[in-house]
């Protein structure tokens, strides 16, 4: 994506708070006799960038799905913000700004884009009747406020044109960056995107990244991300980390990792996938739909 360059960001920018907002230590995911994540031990420095890597198959998203609260973990420990949220559901982590998008995107196809957006918002008291039957003039004032932030983030991501359409008719393009606006809507600390370059055009690319950096550096908000696209990974996060075969190989800053002879090798073929890695990839991407609805 070369015209992200312009918004590169240097190392370390951001970080100098030195505060982990995020750790897990020695988290073990098996499916069957499968170890998708297999003691993979990180932390996330609050206010920065961080980027997640490694080769199809290393249980980047089976990771998230585990520290989110989609998947349950076999064995370790998460916390968020000195919050033990190792086994929490994910509607509890999320309400304490821990906040992901999917890989495969989950909008509400039967609903239009700018009800998935107000949808998301928190706090809203006219979603219970005697709130709004008490405090009518309180729920139209916020619904009122969530509505605006809904028509701006949707003016950043090039939706605004599309607020009344179904989001079922969306191009996978469209819905990546619906998803992505539907997270912001939540007002998180700590957003996790899991490959949020996927299906975009290099100018939307460009778009949300230098959203991402004023997040940042406005609202102190942390980033953690999944991506393939190493141009991104090296001009835009502050942190790498790198996964293979279900632990965390390497980490450090981007022109670290990218000479480091354990990445080197998992990238060509030290951590190759089985069908059976393959299989148990596919199967994180989709976490069942009865905890997505909680």
């Amino acid at each position: 994506m070369s015209e992200a360059e312009t918004t590169t960001v240097a190392p370390g920018h951001g970080t100098g708070r030195g505060h982990a907002i995020f750790e897990a230590e020695g988290i073990v995911k098996r499916f069957g006799g499968i170890r998708a994540v297999n003691g993979a031990t990180m932390s996330v420095e609050e206010g920065s960038i961080t980027a997640l890597i490694g080769p199809n198959g290393a249980g980047k998203t089976t990771f998230f799905n585990l520290i989110t609260g989609f998947y349950k973990p076999d064995a370790g420990s998460s916390v968020f913000d000195g919050h033990d949220i190792y086994g929490k559901p994910s509607y509890a982590i999320a309400r304490r700004g821990m906040v992901r998008t999917f890989q495969i995107t989950k909008a509400l196809a039967r609903m239009t884009v700018e009800d998935n957006m107000m949808l998301a918002a928190p706090e809203q008291p006219g979603e219970r009747v005697l709130n709004f039957l008490a405090r009518p003039g309180s729920s139209r004032r916020r619904e009122r406020d969530v509505r605006e932030a809904s028509t701006e983030l949707l003016e950043v991501f090039n939706l605004t044109k599309l607020s009344d359409n179904y989001a079922g008719t969306l191009s996978g393009g469209q819905r990546k960056l619906l998803e992505l606006a539907r997270a912001l809507m939540a007002k998180p600390r700590f957003l996790l995107l899991d490959e949020p370059m996927a299906g975009i055009n290099p100018t939307l690319g460009k778009r949300l990244l230098d959203h991402m950096q004023r997040l940042r550096s406005d609202d102190g908000v942390t980033f953690l991300f999944v991506e393939h696209d190493m141009e991104v990974v090296m001009n835009h996060s502050d942190r790498v980390v790198v996964m293979a075969e279900g632990r965390v190989i390497a980490e450090g800053e981007p022109h670290e990792v990218r000479s480091d002879q354990a990445v080197i090798d998992a990238y060509l073929g030290g951590a190759k996938m089985s069908e059976d890695d393959v299989a148990a990839e596919q199967a994180a991407a989709r976490p069942p739909d009865t905890e997505e609805r909680r």
